[in-house]
């Protein structure tokens, strides 16, 4: 499979990860700021983080479809699962028996399965970052082969 393909695949399946729990946790927003106040860490922050996250969940979504901020939107990415996969340990060692604030069906899942979906995207993301870096550098690479060609070109019939 290629590069490029590979990478395409990721950034969708983040796309549709961050759309589905943005739009989720709008859809049922009481419910999602409730949770979020009951969260032993994010209390005195609840009401800004339930105003803000899904917003930023979606300006991501943004970011990976353009091109041009795609590698913005990547690292975005990354490090939005890498905190939400910190304040999962850090919850679960307080206790098992927190609500969970994701939305959708991914509210669903056990603690272990929350740090391993997001574990998985984390290696999905640092994957995509060094698939970028190739194609860009392949990119280049081509564009060099291309411009020194064209002065290899005899000007003179």
């Amino acid at each position: 499979m290629k590069r490029t393909t590979i990478l395409e695949v990721i950034i969708f399946l983040y796309a549709i990860l961050f759309f589905y729990t943005g739009i989720s946790k709008l859809m049922d927003y009481s419910v999602f700021k409730e949770q979020l106040a009951e969260s032993p860490i994010l209390t005195p922050v609840a009401p800004l983080i339930a105003g803000i996250l899904p917003w930023i969940e979606f300006f991501i979504v943004v970011m990976l479809i353009i091109p041009r901020w795609r590698l913005k939107g990547l690292y975005a990415a990354l490090s939005m699962m890498t905190a939400f996969t910190i304040y999962i340990i850090i919850l679960v060692s307080f206790s098992d028996k927190l609500p969970c604030s994701c939305g959708g069906i991914i509210s669903e899942l056990s603690w272990p399965q929350h740090i391993i979906l997001n574990g998985a995207f984390i290696l999905l993301a640092v994957w995509s970052l060094a698939l970028q870096k190739k194609i860009k550098k392949q990119n280049k690479t081509n564009w060099n082969l291309i411009k020194h060609s064209d002065q290899a070109i005899p000007t003179e019939l």
